[in-house]
């Protein structure tokens, strides 16, 4: 049985459709994340899903219980639920110590001072925050903060966990290394988490599968590899970094073992192979989506196995630390590429390109949902 089930739910604000009718089934145990834009519709969601707000459509079940069906006027409050909720403020009471932050859903709930020491402090343990259970709140630094505040969500042992944005107060590497702690930390004990972010590489490294909104709709839920390499439309591929997206026409299409199609495809001064996952026929447009970092740099000895090439020139180059993103004008269609930081090409040099096998996908031009 589903952790989390949401069947034709949405959300409206007078005439503003904030949730246009989603279905979405998180499993026990699934860390899934709800990413796309601001105002695409993944924090309202999450807050039907608390029962902070109240669907005006469809039903949501939370285990074998239907916590809102707006059919059937059902509602149950948010403090009936049996959930955890980490916000993006992390509301931690300033005026209380890490103790009794933590404590405080056990203390509304009556439990015995006994059961509740030693809830806080395995909790707390948990966290490798029981060092500091004496501590004022606001002695802490951020990332201590956002461990206080799973903490307390996690100490009343909740069925679901929900995290709006919880990394964002932090400065970038401690958000990476928070994450991957928080990620540890759920894959350990099993705690089914829905998490909402806009950040894209926050998502691909913390989720079992990834749900892409947009316009308060799911354009596609997949695991992350899918969802960056094989996105169905023109929408998700670019909501990734700066994407290559070139136009064509298919020449050959054959099916593959895997159940994908392996196309020839001719475009403006370049032809090469993409792979895609529905059949095309010949003649028909397509999109081919060629990620920056799945196209090499080298002489025409070391790409010979290469799907697609191209000659050109570097005209923009920016160091970035790890690696180097370069644009290359190729007489056809300028080409951004992710390359390594010791490359050694400057702006004005003629360089070759490739895109090695797999490095390429197809999707409909029209798929733009």
């Amino acid at each position: 049985m589903a952790a989390v089930l949401i069947e034709d739910v949405s959300r409206t604000f007078g005439e503003v459709i904030a949730v246009n009718r989603i279905n979405l089934k998180v499993e026990r145990g699934e860390f899934v994340t709800l990413l796309g834009p601001s105002g695409c519709g993944k924090t309202t969601t999450l807050r039907m899903v608390a029962g902070l707000e109240q669907n005006t459509g469809g039903r949501i079940s939370i285990g074998d219980r239907v916590v809102s069906d707006a059919a059937a006027s059902l509602f149950v409050p948010p403090d009936h639920r049996q959930l955890g909720m980490v916000f993006q403020s992390y509301a931690i009471w300033p005026h209380m110590t890490v103790f009794d932050n933590v404590a405080y859903p056990l203390k509304i709930r009556r439990r015995p001072k006994a059961e509740i020491r030693e809830r806080v402090m395995a909790t707390l343990r948990l966290v490798e925050m029981d060092k500091f259970a004496d501590r004022p709140a606001p002695a802490l630094s951020g990332g201590q903060q956002q461990r206080v505040a799973i903490a307390r969500a996690l100490v009343f042992e909740p069925e679901v966990l929900l995290l709006d944005e919880p990394l964002s107060n932090l400065d970038a590497r401690l958000r990476t290394q928070m994450g991957d702690e928080f990620r540890a930390l759920q894959k350990r004990l099993g705690i089914t988490s829905l998490y909402v972010t806009h950040d894209q590489e926050e998502a691909m490294a913390l989720s079992d599968r990834v749900v892409v909104m947009h316009g308060g709709k799911i354009l596609q839920i997949g695991a992350p590899e899918e969802i960056y390499q094989r996105p169905v439309s023109r929408t998700v591929a670019a909501f990734f970094g700066s994407p290559n997206l070139l136009d064509a026409k298919v020449t050959s299409c054959e099916p593959e073992a895997n159940g994908r199609f392996r196309l020839k495809v001719d475009g403006k001064g370049w032809q090469g192979h993409a792979r895609a996952g529905e059949k095309f026929a010949v003649g028909a447009p397509v999109l081919v989506l060629v990620r920056p970092e799945n196209i090499q740099i080298g002489t025409q000895a070391s790409i010979n196995g290469a799907q697609m090439a191209w000659s050109g020139k570097i005209v923009h180059s920016i160091f970035r630390g790890p690696r180097t993103s370069v644009a290359i004008e190729t007489g056809g269609p300028r080409l951004n590429v992710e390359a390594p930081a010791l490359l050694g090409a400057r702006v004005g040099d003629e360089v070759r390109i490739a895109v090695p096998p797999g490095g390429a996908w197809a999707i409909r031009p029209e798929a733009v949902n």
